[in-house]
């Protein structure tokens, strides 16, 4: 690992264009291609995604060094110095957020391999440009080039969420766009009212300036705030701006529904990213503004997504309602400003996601297998307990074996036993059970919220009504998550009618057992994944670090002045 990341710091700063160019490479040369060569397109989404992931997991190795608080990269697209310039940054944060997209997005594109890629045109296309404007939208540090970002992934995220047609996509997927135009059009009035407050779009100068704002100018600056968070919180999915989601994710293919997993958590990273930077405890009269808010509509979108999940009959509404309660979860947790309760969500982040996106690939496989190719399967009343008397003792005649004797069991398919261990790990961490990750990251964060300083550090510290709410909030939601899943579990794997062995291909199990195999891996390596969430954490709530990297940065001088000055060293 020490030689992976010496070939990364030489390669810096220029590897951190690979995850944006890469894909918009791909993009490009893939439309020259007709769609009768699907193979020749699926092969080179694959590759290129997964060189994306390499990159990924090189940057992520390089920012997070031993023995070194911060590493942080900056680059000058334009080579114009900040706040002037175009200015790329690469932290902790974002190198996490880069590896979670790079490996959703590879099980869901080897997912749409099997099948979904062949109904509609462009697939891989679109795919290519969501995964360059989600990485763009990471790696930015100016306000206008997150909105260009945004419009990018918004606007592959429109053609994918149609690819497949049918009147549910259409209908969905209009409900969709118009609902992003008008968080897009939102943006841009809380972008341009910040300019002219400020003068400067760059993340990095507005945290410098936000202290130094006129009492006159206080409260233009708060609604300007407003009017940006309003837009990033429909993103993110709050209550009640998330009437969309469910619909919308629901109708969407397999693939596409897990690759939008990851939608709501880029409204989660952006309001995290500039409420800690702009609205931080050195942000003057503008301290921890909106906190309230971010807490009170973050429980209030847990309760949505809990109820929704009981309330749920198909699968793919259980996934998205999950969504939505993952993301309340982060955006309440987030709300408090605590370095302790932050690193825990920035444990159950990934968890999360990944698990949804498993439930969402999971889903497709159980529906077909369940329906058989019909529209709906089949349900009667004298098939809810076979070989079983109203007394629940076994019918005499029925179910023996050759001897006569009662059969206790049946030989289970191998694809059956594969479908039904993969929803049992996906119930495990989006309810937060032990022992997997979803149940670390919740643990964490209630042990943030009961003991803010650490454990043994706190004495005397209590949580206040609030954050008993939230505390009870996560148990409840874990609960009623549990229910909801374990309900539909007993529907789909238990009490189902007969029927035939569950078709499931290389490509379709590959993707789910690699998102779950990644929740395992957390849990492997849950002390050291919170070492690096704890420093993460830290890192956001001192953006003293950020500022000064990015306002630093200085531009490389063209070729004759550097060898002018290198002449004027030497003489």
């Amino acid at each position: 690992m020490s030689h992976l990341s010496e070939l990364t710091a030489a390669a810096m700063p220029h590897l951190m264009l690979a995850p944006i160019a890469l894909p918009m490479f791909t993009a490009a040369f893939l439309l020259l291609l007709r769609e009768e060569q699907q193979r020749l397109k699926f092969g080179l989404s694959v590759l290129s995604t997964l060189a994306g992931l390499l990159v990924a997991i090189a940057l992520l190795q390089w920012t997070h060094q031993a023995g070194a608080p911060a590493s942080m990269g900056v680059y000058l697209p334009g080579n114009w110095p900040a706040p002037f310039g175009i200015v790329l940054v690469l932290d902790r944060l974002s190198a996490l957020m880069l590896l979670l997209t790079n490996i959703v997005a590879l099980c869901s594109v080897l997912f749409a391999g099997a099948r979904w890629q062949r109904a509609g045109v462009h697939y891989h296309t679109l795919f290519q440009f969501q995964l360059m404007g989600l990485s763009g939208a990471f790696l930015t540090a100016d306000l206008f080039n997150l909105f260009v970002f945004f419009e990018i992934l918004l606007a592959a995220s429109y053609g994918l969420l149609l690819h497949g047609s049918g009147r549910a996509r259409v209908q969905s997927g209009l409900h969709y766009i118009a609902i992003n135009l008008a968080a897009s059009s939102l943006f841009l009035i809380g972008a341009s009212m910040f300019y002219g407050i400020t003068g400067t779009l760059n993340m990095a100068d507005l945290a410098r300036g936000m202290a130094h704002v006129s009492a006159e100018d206080r409260g233009l600056l708060h609604a300007a705030a407003a009017i940006l968070a309003t837009a990033f919180l429909i993103k993110a999915a709050m209550w009640p701006l998330n009437f969309w989601l469910v619909p919308a994710y629901s109708a969407a293919t397999a693939p596409v529904g897990a690759l939008f997993a990851l939608m709501t958590k880029v409204g989660v990273y952006t309001l995290l990213r500039l409420w800690t930077l702009m609205f931080g405890t050195e942000a003057g009269a503008s301290a921890l503004f909106g906190s309230l808010w971010l807490i009170v509509g973050g429980m209030a979108t847990m309760a949505f997504g809990a109820i929704g999940m009981m309330g749920s009959q198909r699968l793919t509404h259980l996934a998205g309602h999950a969504a939505v309660l993952s993301s309340g979860t982060l955006l309440a947790a987030a709300g408090f400003g605590q370095n302790a309760l932050t690193a825990g969500l920035l444990y159950y982040l990934p968890s999360s996601t990944l698990a949804v996106g498993a439930l969402f690939l999971l889903a497709d496989l159980i529906d077909r297998w369940r329906n058989d190719g019909t529209t709906l399967a089949p349900y009667e009343s004298d098939d809810d307990a076979p070989f079983l008397s109203p007394e629940l003792v076994p019918t005499a005649g029925l179910n023996l074996d050759d001897d006569e004797q009662v059969l206790v069991g049946r030989v289970i398919p191998a694809s059956a036993v594969f479908m039904g261990l993969a929803y049992l790990m996906c119930t495990l961490v989006i309810a937060g059970l032990p022992p997997l990750s979803g149940f670390i990251g919740k643990f964490a964060m209630l042990t943030a919220l009961l003991n803010p300083l650490g454990l043994g550090s706190s004495a005397g510290t209590r949580p206040g009504p609030v954050g008993w709410t939230l505390l009870a909030l996560m148990i409840g939601t874990g609960l009623f998550a549990l229910m909801a899943l374990t309900r539909s579990g007993i529907r789909h794997f238990w009490a189902s009618p007969e029927r035939s062995m569950p078709q499931l291909r290389v490509l379709e199990g590959l993707p789910i057992a690699v998102l779950l195999g990644a929740c395992v891996a957390l849990t492997l390596q849950a002390e050291g994944v919170m070492r690096f969430a704890t420093a993460t954490a830290n890192a956001l709530h001192a953006p003293g670090t950020y500022v000064r990297a990015v306002m630093s940065a200085a531009p490389r001088p063209a070729p004759a002045a550097a060898a002018v000055q290198a002449g004027g060293a030497v003489q």
